[in-house]
């Protein structure tokens, strides 16, 4: 199988000097539920930090407010949920009217393995098919065996999946995937058409035609809600105009460089994720001197 590699970054967007808010895309986030409210917070603060010009928060009512006190700066909405704290499978049209309205939709940090929140993830994505959208953790969960019906799309998927969660789209077990990185991420993005950031060190980003091998970051990284991070970053990109393929590698390489620039700073041992979105200011700083 052929693929081409990519060894040059996209740029990154030029900020104009007449841009407003809406110049910088919108983007909803999908996110967080009883107990996993920080997943919320932790995407919607990335993607503010990325340079979103609109992020919006879609939450259970239950933990609205503390999402909301995550981060001034970003809208939240609350939306019907199970007694539990989860999204319901009749909470899809609400979200999909969201989504309706945004440049971007990422989701699936802090949902929960809940029942129904299979059919909530499967009802957004097949509602919101001429947006782009990304898909991370429990998302990729509910979609476990990945499910052919999300093929028939305007716009191309991302998948962000980590080893154990690729593992479970592929039926196959973990240790065949870490062994076989390469070879499984670009015949699943020719088979899918998706997008493929296969998280890890050295991340790969696919469509099934380019690949793309991250170069960034550290095993402080390794660490939860690093992920969360690295989906606001995405969605952001891809919200000022950047391509989804583009866009993944982008956020790969800033999220990683962001994870560095935190290491020599803290050390690895107390590196999380919040650090990381602390030093996205640098690692983007770094990319605003070649315009």
């Amino acid at each position: 199988m052929e693929v081409i590699p990519v060894t040059s970054l996209p740029g990154l967007p030029r900020r104009e000097h007449d841009g407003h808010k809406g110049t910088y895309g919108t983007v909803q986030i999908v996110a967080g539920s009883c107990g996993m409210a920080g997943a919320a917070v932790l995407v919607g603060r990335a993607a503010l930090r990325s340079g979103a010009g609109l992020v919006r928060v879609a939450c259970p009512t239950v933990v609205q407010n503390v999402v909301a006190v995550g981060h001034p700066c970003y809208t939240t909405f609350g939306i019907r949920q199970h007694t539990d704290g989860s999204f319901s499978e009749g909470s899809a049209d609400e979200v999909i009217a969201l989504g309706q309205a945004a440049d971007v939709v990422a989701i699936g940090p802090g949902l929960g393995q809940r029942t129904g929140v299979a059919d909530f993830v499967s009802g957004v994505i097949g509602g919101l098919p001429q947006v782009p959208v990304i898909i991370d953790a429990d998302g990729l969960n509910a979609l476990a065996p990945f499910n052919s019906v999300f093929l028939d799309r305007a716009e191309p998927l991302i998948l962000t999946p980590h080893p154990g969660e690729f593992a479970r789209l592929l039926g196959v077990p973990t240790s065949e995937v870490q062994n076989r990185r390469v070879l499984l991420a670009v015949e699943f993005a020719t088979k899918t058409g998706v997008v493929l950031l296969l998280k890890g060190a050295n991340t790969l980003v696919t469509d099934g035609k380019r690949l793309y091998r991250n170069t960034t970051g550290n095993a402080g990284m390794a660490t939860g809600g690093s992920g969360d991070v690295l989906t606001g970053i995405v969605a952001s990109l891809v919200g000022q105009g950047l391509s989804e393929f583009d866009a993944a590698a982008l956020g790969a390489w800033v999220h990683g460089r962001a994870g560095d620039l935190a290491a020599m700073q803290l050390g690895q041992t107390a590196l999380n994720a919040t650090d990381i979105i602390e030093h996205l200011p640098a690692a983007f700083r770094e990319l605003e001197s070649r315009w």
